[in-house]
């Protein structure tokens, strides 16, 4: 059996099956639907010959030519799929729902599969996901100076059943010249987009009364916040949380303490001219010696000096200062919501008629 479904259909299923992407490799890597599986119908040598016959000679050359190198994948497709889903129901798509899912499809019908079709294939999921940032969201950034903890309470805002997007662990970027340090390598910016619009429709699925995200510049490493959102973040409410510097030197020494000094002195080096040729040689010195923190105040000098400036073009009023002593992201976390409490509280008795 075949079924076509639209994208939200597709993906209220792909929570509980196998989502089959036939697109080539390379396909695949620029972007695809999160959570899908590469189960490419032709390599990429393969999609370029039969490509390359459809616009120079003729459609059903490239048919031709696609059948051969099909048939002989048929069985080990069969078992592929069987592998991935012993219940023989599948989610499958291409580019654009053409002929290369209907031929994967046809051949799983054929082996008593249920199919379930993306309409209009993974270009109708790209649609649906530039559309995502579109849509308007109750946001609240948590901004602050780099080591104040912004991210550990994110999370803590999470258990305290707040909803929130974790925009650096999408991006596998901290944010800053050393914020490829212990994560995994960066996706394409597509990609990116993939994962963040997903998280978006989830939230907007639940509802939330607000949604919280950390205050980031519209590149994060080497992908990019699509404007539409960003700008909806510059408008939003900024809980900007003020930490001690001594505080956030310390916090930061003991997450750099194990990291490998080559990419230490990497991340230096990136901000070179920033840092200026001698805070640079005494943070190249510091790195050696392993004195941390001495290396991190030097770097706070420049990262310090731009998040002020980036805090200098946003409207005072859309910004609630929050001082607290230490980077506990519990404590902090309590601190922020009874801060929001308080406030909402005093809206609403001002605007209660006398």
């Amino acid at each position: 059996m075949i079924n076509k479904l639209t994208t939200e259909q597709f993906l209220e299923k792909a929570a509980s099956l196998p989502v089959l992407d036939v697109r080539a490799p390379l396909e695949f890597t620029a972007g695809h639907i999160p959570g899908a599986i590469s189960f490419p119908l032709f390599t990429d040598a393969e999609r370029k010959q039969v490509g390359t016959a459809y616009k120079q000679i003729s459609r059903d050359k490239a048919i031709l030519i696609g059948l051969d190198y099909f048939g002989p994948k048929m069985s080990g497709f069969v078992k592929l799929a069987t592998k991935l889903a012993p219940q023989k129901e599948v989610l499958l798509h291409c580019w654009r729902g053409g002929m290369r899912s209907n031929g994967v499809a046809w051949l799983l019908d054929l082996a008593g599969f249920t199919v379930n079709l993306l309409e209009h294939g993974y270009k109708d999921y790209r649609h649906f996901a530039l559309a995502q940032f579109e849509k308007k969201y109750p946001l609240v950034i948590l901004g602050g100076m780099t080591g104040s903890g912004k991210t550990e309470i994110l999370h803590q805002l999470q258990q305290a059943s707040e909803s929130i997007i974790d925009l650096e662990n999408l991006a596998h970027h901290k944010g800053s010249s050393f914020g490829l340090i212990g994560q995994p390598p960066q996706t394409t910016t597509e990609q990116f987009e993939n994962d963040f619009a997903l998280a978006l429709y989830g939230q907007n699925i639940r509802q939330p009364k607000r949604l919280w995200l950390e205050d980031e510049g519209i590149s994060i490493g080497k992908v990019n916040i699509p404007k539409p959102f960003y700008e909806q973040m510059q408008a939003a409410t900024l809980i900007k949380i003020e930490v001690p510097k001594i505080e956030r030197i310390r916090k930061l020494a003991r997450e750099y303490c194990q990291a490998d000094k080559a990419l230490l002195t990497e991340a230096i080096l990136r901000i070179k001219k920033r840092l200026g040729g001698l805070a640079t040689k005494e943070a190249l010195q510091a790195i050696e010696t392993d004195d941390m923190e001495k290396m991190v105040e030097l770097a706070l000098v420049y990262y310090d000096k731009a998040y002020s400036y980036q805090l200098a073009n946003k409207n005072p009023q859309q910004i609630i200062t929050i001082p607290l002593p230490t980077t506990n992201a519990a404590e902090n976390t309590q601190q922020i919501l009874e801060v929001l409490q308080r406030k909402q509280t005093a809206i609403k008795t001002t605007s209660q008629p006398d």
